[in-house]
Parts: C-alpha cells; structure tokens; sequence
C-alpha cells in the first residue's frame, strides 16, 4: 500500500542522464564489474525487484531508471510507485529484468541515487508534517553534497518542502557578510536594488529587530530572520504587518518547529533537510525462478 500525495515536477533528462553517466564511469573504472565478467555468463537473464526495507517517501525513480537504462541495451525498468509517494516497508518501488551482466553493473548507482534521495525526501516529510495546519512552510538552503544539489532540491519537494535558491545567479541575498562590508542595511539594500533587473528577487538578512525596521524602510520585501528567539521572532512579525515575507532561519530543530510556525513568519529554512537525511534503505532482490 502506498500513499499518492500531489505530483511533483520531472527531473530534466539531460540532467539526469549526465550525473547517472558520470556515476557509472566512477563505478566501473577502466576494466568494468570484473565480478559479474567473472560469475556470469553474458547471456545470462534475471528479474529483480527494488523494494523498500523501511516505511518512507521516495523521490529520485528517474536516476534507477536512467542507470539501468544507459549500462546499455538489454533491460527493462518498470516503477510502480511515483516520485512523492509515502510507502511502507516492503513496498515494491519498482522491476528490472534483462541482462544480468548489465543489471549488477548499474545496481550500485541506481541504489545510490535513489537511497540518498528517498532519505531527504522522507525527512522532509517529517518536517512538512510538523507544520500541518499552518501556513508557514518548510524549505531547503543551498547546503546541498557538491554536485547533487538539483537532484536534493528535487527530493525536498517530493517530501513536501519549498525550494530556496537553487545557486548564487537566480537571486539576490544580502547576509550578515555583505552588510558588514557595504556599510549597512540600508546601503545594501540600496546597492543591490540598483543592481537587480526588475525579475531578480532580492532578500535580506537581518540578526535584530532594528535592522529590520531599517530594511523594510529601504522597501524590502523578502527578510530572513536569522538566530532569533520566538519572542523576537513574534515582534518581528508584528513589526512587519505584512509589508514583506518572512523567513526563520538559524539553528532550526524539528522540535522546535511548531513554536517558530507560531510566531506567523511565512518560510522556515534549515539546512537538516538536505544535510542530516539518513538514506531510506532500498534494495535490489533477484526473483528467484522467474
């Protein structure tokens, strides 16, 4: 049994093929899977399922599929779960079967990509759930592994969560660093409003209730409250009155959720989502006598 939640968007194939190519190249090396050369016949067929060991979500099928699919010609891969998808232990994700060779030598990858994947995705859940019931909304940071930050923003949102920015082009947030240097609040703020074409947003972190009078007077509309108290974070909702969205951010734990979500800011960002997911333990059974 498993449990549908609303669709998510699809991975880019080209994305996706790219990072599964480069994963096989990794794993093969120069020679190939010597084991499988050693063990198998290159003829030789057999069927798998990929089944979920743990109650989860899932998130990633597109990057097993591309794996089994780009080893080489000769095999078949059938999910019967989506992305998004809430399952319980021993739920069958999806089917291989063809080749045998080539189904151990993509195996590996297959299971890395969506174990990783489907692991922030059900952690993301947990935080989604938490906040059920208001109108406050979890989301991601750009503390993402090196490479994979596409694919585990990808996973945020199968989990439930909002993606913040995905990389340092697609939009404008002015930390604690920036401010430092460009000699305020105000001054930056100004500084990049300048700068920014009329489709680049802009956001502003703020560490105390006077900065933020001084960036919603520069005309802010997005402000990132960072390492506040929920009694700050409160005055900092009442302060504002609406006039910009507001994002918590700072040392965010999942119990702490429901009191932040309760001061009335609009975003909740932690880096835990992405960086602290324990991988969902999915495995790759050969069906014996099929």
């Amino acid at each position: 049994m498993h449990i549908i939640t609303s669709p998510v968007a699809e991975l880019p194939r080209p994305l996706v093929d790219k990072a599964v190519l480069a994963a096989l190249e990794e794993d093969l090396g120069l020679a190939g899977d010597l084991t499988s050369q050693a063990t198998l016949p290159p003829q030789a067929t057999a069927a798998a399922v990929l089944s979920v060991r743990e109650a989860g979500v899932i998130a990633g099928l597109a990057l097993p599929a591309a794996a089994f699919r780009l080893i080489g010609d000769g095999l078949t891969f059938e999910a019967s779960v989506a992305d998004g998808d809430t399952v319980e232990a021993g739920t069958v994700v999806a089917r291989v079967w063809g080749n045998a060779r080539l189904m151990m030598m993509a195996e590996r990858v297959a299971l890395n990509f969506i174990n990783h994947l489907s692991g922030i995705a059900t952690l993301t859940r947990t935080y989604a759930r938490e906040l059920e019931g208001t109108s406050t909304r979890i989301c991601d940071t750009r503390k993402t592994t090196p490479g994979l930050r596409a694919f585990e923003k990808y996973a945020v949102r199968c989990g439930g969560g909002a993606n913040h920015r995905y990389a340092l082009d697609d939009a404008i947030l002015i930390k604690d660093n920036h401010i430092a240097v460009a000699g305020g609040v105000m001054a930056a703020f100004k500084a990049a409003r300048a700068f920014a074409g009329h489709l680049v947003a802009i956001e502003i972190e703020v560490e105390t209730l006077e900065q933020l009078e001084e960036a919603l007077a520069a005309g802010a509309k997005i402000v990132l409250l960072d390492n506040m108290d929920d009694a700050t974070l409160r005055k900092a909702v009442e302060l504002t009155a609406g006039r910009a969205t507001l994002e918590a951010s700072g040392g965010v734990k999942l119990e702490r959720l429901k009191a932040i979500a309760a001061t009335g800011v609009d975003y909740i960002s932690t880096s835990q989502i992405t960086m602290s997911a324990r991988p969902l333990d999915l495995g790759l059974d050969i069906e014996i006598g099929h």
